[in-house]
């Protein structure tokens, strides 16, 4: 499996040879190359926040990264056991130059990588990325004499600190969630949300009694595929069931995505996740939404209801977040199960997300009730690959002159509106081929419209 470099960090599979694989000598060399940088800028702060999810390679890693951390001169705040929005925020709960993320999200076991924050516990930016892996590729890198080593630290209260924080959140109800009495059942995938979610649901007044954990020993070696997609959350659903529940969670590896299970044993929708977040924020806070484009249209139908204005970014989180300062969005995220909350911090946070959800609840009969008030849209997801020398940029023109007379966004790929249907696509950065997303209130519809484009796409090939 090839190690795959971008400008957000370094993934790859465990095993195998150095520039092929995510190898110890790689992990030492992209460390070191983002120490070097935050050193380059930050002078007066070595600090750096490490934490990790619970994947088999974690600790392995952890410790090739905290050496090469310290071998630079820089002082490690290390919380062990975490989830990404924990370590985003411990970055700023310790004042820290930066911090690193070792999650892979949600690839298999096999995979791990390194996640790159900056001084405001954000991820970094392009132009940032850029520069790193340019000092990876050239090994523009010292390391410092022994007087000058950096120091090492543990700290095991961040994630008690980012509970607390999400509780306290004016939106958050932890009074009417305990009144409520909810029976949850939480699918952990045998990572860190095992750890997280259920302190959060007791701190937020949910009996222990009346939580449920799925795959709860942290181990890594995950009971199914990781990503909370309906094929994978069969059991999440039964167990829902079968105890009667009010409501079953799944999140992934690193807590940062989120997904809903109704109390009949229904899929939410992982689209829906931030689609209701956002209705209830927007009920509290006036103001703008921001999805990326591949997300689904029902955020802008719930956000012009209540008298804002939504936007829509380039696919990423980073763009999300650029998106969201821009337009001062009250809350944004990803059709992936992402809630980003601004007044919390600018990071994917299942936590915040649970939290606000089980408040909305309070005042709702049921999961299920509450699904079936929003508009129901369908997404076709789709690809083509590439063959070796295809101009993508010169079939992008054809189509766009083609479906000239509709409304279109060239900012991430090519999106393309149909009254209230969409086609979006994009190339991957990592793969030879072209996305194709499409969008409708029709499933064959939607399917239709994607085949129409790859159709297109084939043509102008």
């Amino acid at each position: 499996m090839p190690l795959i470099k971008s400008i957000s960090g370094i993934r790859g599979t465990i095993g195998g040879k150095p520039g092929e694989t995510l190898s110890p000598l790689d992990v030492v060399k992209f460390a070191a190359a983002y120490g070097t940088w935050i050193k380059q800028n930050n002078q007066t702060n070595s600090k750096i926040v490490v934490g990790r999810d619970g994947r088999i390679s974690g600790e392995m890693v952890q410790r090739l990264v905290v050496s090469t951390l310290n071998a630079v001169g820089l002082d490690v705040i290390d919380v062990g056991l975490s989830t990404t929005p924990t370590v985003e925020m411990a970055v700023k709960f310790e004042d820290a130059a930066g911090g690193i993320i070792l999650t892979a999200s949600h690839n298999p076991k096999e995979w791990n990588a390194l996640k790159l924050l900056n001084q405001d516990g954000e991820f970094i930016s392009g132009a940032d990325g850029a520069a790193i892996l340019e000092m990876v590729e050239k090994e523009d890198f010292n390391f410092v004499g022994v007087d000058k080593l950096g120091s090492y630290a543990i700290n095991e209260t961040v994630l008690a600190k980012h509970i607390d924080t999400v509780v306290k959140h004016p939106l958050v109800k932890p009074e009417a969630i305990k009144a409520k009495g909810f029976k949850v059942v939480v699918d952990a995938i045998n990572s860190t949300g095992a750890i997280a979610v259920p302190e959060l649901l007791k701190a937020l007044g949910v009996n222990q009694s009346d939580i449920f954990i799925l795959n709860e020993e942290v181990n890594g070696k995950f009971a199914h595929n990781p990503e909370p997609l309906p094929e994978h959350l069969n059991s999440l659903r039964n167990e829902v069931k079968q105890q009667k529940a009010d409501l079953g969670i799944a999140v992934d590896p690193d807590v940062d995505r989120l997904c809903f299970v109704s109390e009949d044993g229904s899929l939410f929708g992982e689209e829906y996740t931030l689609v209701a977040i956002a209705d209830y924020v927007l009920q509290h806070k006036k103001g703008n939404t921001v999805s990326n484009m591949s997300s689904t249209r029902a955020l802008r139908d719930v956000t012009e209801k209540a008298g804002g204005a939504y936007f829509a970014s380039a696919v990423g989180e980073v763009n999300v977040v650029k998106k969201m300062k821009e337009v001062n969005a009250v809350i944004g995220g990803e059709g992936n199960g992402g809630v980003i909350m601004p007044d919390l911090h600018y990071g994917r946070d299942a936590l915040i997300g649970i939290a606000l959800f089980l408040s909305m609840m309070t005042e709702r009969k049921s999961v299920h009730q509450l699904r079936i008030q929003y508009p129901n849209y369908f997404i076709s997801k789709n690809k083509i690959e590439l063959e070796n020398g295809i101009d993508v940029s010169r079939i992008f023109d054809q189509i766009k002159t083609k479906y000239k007379n509709n409304p279109i966004n060239q900012e991430d790929g090519l999106k393309i509106e149909f009254d209230k249907d969409w086609v979006h696509l994009r190339t991957s950065n990592t793969e030879p081929i072209v996305r194709i997303y499409a969008e409708s209130s029709s499933p064959t519809t939607a399917e239709n419209i994607a085949k129409r484009i790859m159709q297109d796409i084939k043509e102008a090939m």
